[in-house]
């Protein structure tokens, strides 16, 4: 598809998409700093939208092994929920174009460690507790959102 049906699509409809909720066996939570809009220089939980004709299994697949190195989609995530995320700007920081994402909510409960590598859309990945993240406003909003009690 190329950058104008892109646009296109992103200034016309809500993009559906996927986060991680990845915990490991010390309840700390993975999160990556995002390199691109949106949400651009933030800590966020992977995620990604789904592809046309794209099962979830196969989206969850997709995201995390390109998000962090590592195939979780037979590791039994767990649906949280349904969640909404609007950005002011996009991808290509196009102007008067903003995005809204449809978003499904996936726990993965670790049994096991991960090393987990960042992408070329993360300049790092990092292990946070809760409370940290919770309180760091560094961490986006929107995933902050998901562990608000």
């Amino acid at each position: 598809m190329d950058i104008d049906n892109t646009l296109a699509i992103i200034d016309a409809t809500p993009l559906v998409s996927i986060d991680l909720i990845i915990e490991n066996r010390n309840k700390e939570i993975l999160l990556g700093k995002r390199v691109n809009r949106p949400a651009q220089d933030c800590w966020f939980v992977p995620g990604g939208r789904i592809l046309k004709n794209e099962t979830i299994k196969d989206a969850i697949k997709r995201i995390s092994t390109r998000e962090i190195g590592v195939d979780l989609a037979d590791h039994n995530p767990a649906l949280l929920g349904a969640s909404e995320h609007m950005y002011a700007d996009n991808f290509l920081n196009e102007p008067g174009i903003n995005t809204h994402y449809v978003v499904l909510v996936f726990v993965i409960e670790l049994e096991s460690e991960i090393m987990a590598t960042a992408d070329d859309q993360h300049s790092e990945m990092k292990w946070w507790n809760k409370e940290d993240l919770l309180a760091d406003e560094s961490v986006h909003i929107n995933t902050r959102d998901y562990f608000k009690s």
